[in-house]
């Protein structure tokens, strides 16, 4: 990833921001990746304004050291291919809507491709396993989980150490969730500060 991208990306982790309150911080964070979504309430996490703020306050205080895990992992994906092969890629992480039952998304529209994580839904062991999913998708440039999809699934599986997926009928439904990684029961508590 190029030094510019990683100026730019740290600048939406609200670090060139004016203000030092986290709140404000976390606010103005997600106002900014919004605009990544494929749609605009993929970001709209609770309607409770005192859930709202505790989320804003935690991002505002821990989202440039999520994000900068969250670089690792898209990092050791590019490592898996020679750089003429890589694309521009972005990622952030970021809590969404639950009622889309998504771990991450990638936004292959925009321009450099965008990768949301949302990393309360799992584990952090198992944050580079959504990174995988999303990194094929951006690799690609398209969505859907076909045979092209499983073939860069696996070669990334198989560069990070993890279980590559098996071919078999229903490759489109099997891939959906591939690396499995165990999903968490209250994926907002993580952004409210109350995982351990």
């Amino acid at each position: 990833m190029s030094r510019q991208t990683d100026n730019h990306t740290q600048s939406w982790a609200g670090k060139s921001s004016v203000s030092r309150d986290p709140l404000i911080r976390g606010y103005k964070y997600l106002k900014a990746v919004r605009q990544f979504a494929l749609e605009p309430d993929m970001l709209n996490v609770i309607d409770s304004l005192s859930e709202c703020d505790r989320i804003y306050r935690w991002i505002g205080n821990h989202i440039d050291a999520i994000n900068t895990e969250l670089n690792a992992c898209l990092e050791a994906c590019h490592g898996c291919f020679h750089e003429f092969a890589r694309r521009p890629m972005r990622i952030l992480a970021a809590p969404l809507a639950q009622n889309y039952g998504i771990d991450g998304l990638c936004n292959v529209l925009s321009n450099p491709v965008v990768i949301l994580v949302d990393v309360g839904r799992t584990a952090p062991q198992d944050w580079l396993s959504i990174v995988i999913h999303e990194y094929a998708h951006a690799h690609l440039g398209v969505p859907g989980h076909d045979q092209r999809f499983f073939d860069v699934v696996t070669h990334l599986c198989l560069g990070l150490g993890l279980q590559p997926p098996q071919p078999q009928p229903g490759l489109e439904t099997y891939l959906r969730n591939w690396p499995h990684c165990a999903s968490t029961a209250n994926p907002l508590a993580f952004w409210m500060g109350c995982h351990k």
